[in-house]
């Protein structure tokens, strides 16, 4: 079972994908802490509310980001977490975090990656008039949204798309690969080579 410590800040839709995904036994994994710089965030009470181990972590208790991210990297290391799930989490981590966890981060971007990085990217796409968007699953590094690219899914931009119901099919996808290249990675199925990952295919995908 690989532990698992997953990051948020906001509603924790992911998480909460996640966490069905290893109810059902489809996932190889337990989430051992939920984290969250935001007290308010959502995903903390529904974190809760399944009986998992959460845990605030205010960042205005650290005068600099390296500092934080150092306090974040020793938590996480104290719930013996071995892969990071970045669920909604609205921080870029620094080297100093990343340097304890190296190609054991990963995270969920609403976007076929590298076109619309960043913030709101759902917007991006649907204001640029791309005809597909989707989500990405990708290791992180110390860029945005840069790091190499595990897995993508895709999702055709309609006509009568808003921005809103784009971003509401593309989270379906995200529910639904999250916990596949997380599985993945339990079972040891992903290989980096240079910036290119492989897959191993195994029995069920």
């Amino acid at each position: 079972m690989l532990p698992l410590g997953i990051l948020v800040s906001g509603r924790g839709s992911n998480m909460e994908a996640i966490a069905e995904a290893i109810e059902k036994g489809e996932l190889p994994a337990r989430i051992n802490i939920v984290i969250s710089d935001r007290a308010e965030a959502q995903a903390l009470e529904r974190a809760r509310k399944r009986g998992l181990k959460t845990f605030f972590l205010n960042p205005r208790d650290f005068s600099t980001r390296e500092e934080y991210d150092l306090a974040l990297a020793q938590l996480c290391l104290q719930e013996g977490v071995e892969l990071v799930v970045l669920a909604g989490f609205m921080r870029i981590l620094t080297p100093a975090f990343l340097e304890k966890f190296p190609l054991r981060v990963i995270n969920i971007h609403p976007s076929l990656l590298p076109a619309f990085p960043g913030l709101n990217a759902q917007r991006q796409a649907w204001e640029y008039g791309v005809k597909y968007s989707g989500c990405t699953v990708h290791f992180v590094d110390k860029g945005v949204d840069t790091g190499p690219i595990i897995a993508q899914a895709v999702v055709p931009v309609l006509d009568h798309d808003t921005p809103e119901t784009l971003a509401e099919r593309i989270l379906v996808e995200e529910h639904r690969l999250y916990p596949q290249v997380i599985r993945w990675l339990a079972e040891g199925r992903v290989k980096l080579e240079g910036r290119r990952v492989r897959i191993i295919k195994g029995e069920i995908d």
